[in-house]
């Protein structure tokens, strides 16, 4: 059997690291590699830090038209954006060519919570190019939505829910520098708040989302509130600085009501380099049943290194997963990829495709 082919869209600091991760891999290839501006024309393994060719075939970043032919992949993983209306044009274009796609943008964790029309053009897509899309991450994708759904698997009544994620944005790149406002005044922060251009964590509503349909409730009403986190001391992370004063991260809160009642709590402090303040991190799940679930992980799971590892250990269910739009919750359970992935694809399911 051939080894997986991925071709990678976007080679910044999730892009790259998955790129990574691929090499030292067995039975995985990096066959093709997309980005823009002064990385086109040079070698993959020199615009990424720390990747090692060793004696693999040479890989040039070219565009997406240049790069992405039919057949030429296995599986395309897209790192450039945050939105699904911001992503979807990659990921039809991807599908249009017959390969299937997985990305790290956040709204595609569960797409049908806020676009659902866009949503079911992109399983109606995916169905008539036979492939299969799939949005991932640690968050969300598992810590604060698959992993809460995961222990209520023990439960025989589920009451209430509150799903907490204290973590160090450190390990992002310049877009999520961006979507929480790190470096910004607080006046600044607080107007883009009101007018509604403050995104903060991305997540929240599909998070929401993906729980409730998992455990069959109807959700009413999901409601959401944010709060920046100002720092009094200079914090410089590898993509992100703020000076004393200005935002250094985002507490962010989300609610789902089911019949009228408050029965999720999402609450979510993140910041660069929380440790410089005494701020310990750690992702925790509380369920209110029968029986009551109280989980603890401390430090958090590190989210750039999760949310790297989810996509890559998610690759071979995307490859043999049935044709269409999938979620976490859609998919086998993610695990590490310790042996050859090649004994992880079914042939008979990419026939079938």
């Amino acid at each position: 059997m051939e080894n997986v082919k991925v071709i990678l869209w976007g080679l910044g600091a999730m892009g790259g690291g998955i790129g990574k991760m691929i090499t030292k891999k067995k039975g995985i290839d990096i066959v093709g590699a997309i980005d823009i501006g002064a990385k086109l024309g040079k070698s993959l393994y020199d615009v990424v830090p720390g990747i090692e060719r060793g004696d693999r075939e040479d890989v040039i970043v070219g565009t997406a038209e240049d790069v992405i032919k039919p057949g030429s992949a296995d599986i395309v993983v897209v790192c450039t954006d945050s939105f699904t209306s911001k992503v979807y044009d990659k990921l039809v274009f991807v599908m249009e060519r017959g390969i299937n796609v997985i990305t790290s943008a956040e709204e595609m964790a569960f797409p049908q919570a806020q676009e659902p029309e866009l949503t079911k053009k992109l399983d109606e897509i995916a169905k008539k190019n036979s492939v299969t899309v799939l949005g991932t991450g640690i968050n969300p994708g598992l810590i604060m939505d698959l992993l809460v759904i995961l222990w209520t698997g023990a439960c025989e009544t589920v009451d209430h829910i509150v799903s907490r994620r204290v973590n160090s944005l450190s390990p992002f790149g310049p877009a999520v520098m961006e979507e929480q406002g790190i470096g910004m005044e607080v006046e600044e922060f607080n107007k883009r708040k009101a007018d509604g251009t403050m995104a903060g964590h991305v997540g929240f509503a599909e998070s929401v989302g993906m729980i409730t349909t998992a455990l069959g409730w109807k959700l009413d009403k999901f409601e959401q509130d944010m709060e920046p986190i100002v720092t009094d001391v200079d914090r410089k992370s590898p993509y992100g600085f703020a000076k004393a004063g200005q935002v250094a991260g985002v507490a962010m809160k989300g609610w789902g009501y089911v019949d009228g009642e408050k029965k999720i709590e999402m609450d979510h402090p993140q910041q660069i380099e929380p440790e410089q303040v005494g701020v310990h991190t750690g992702d925790y799940v509380e369920i209110k049943g029968v029986p009551p679930v109280n989980m603890a992980n401390t430090p958090e799971i590190e989210g750039g290194i999760g949310t790297m590892a989810m996509i890559l250990n998610t690759i071979p269910h995307v490859i043999n997963a049935r044709p269409g739009l999938k979620t976490m919750i859609d998919i086998p359970v993610p695990r590490a990829l310790m042996g050859d992935v090649r004994d992880q694809i079914c042939e008979e399911c990419k026939i079938v495709k």
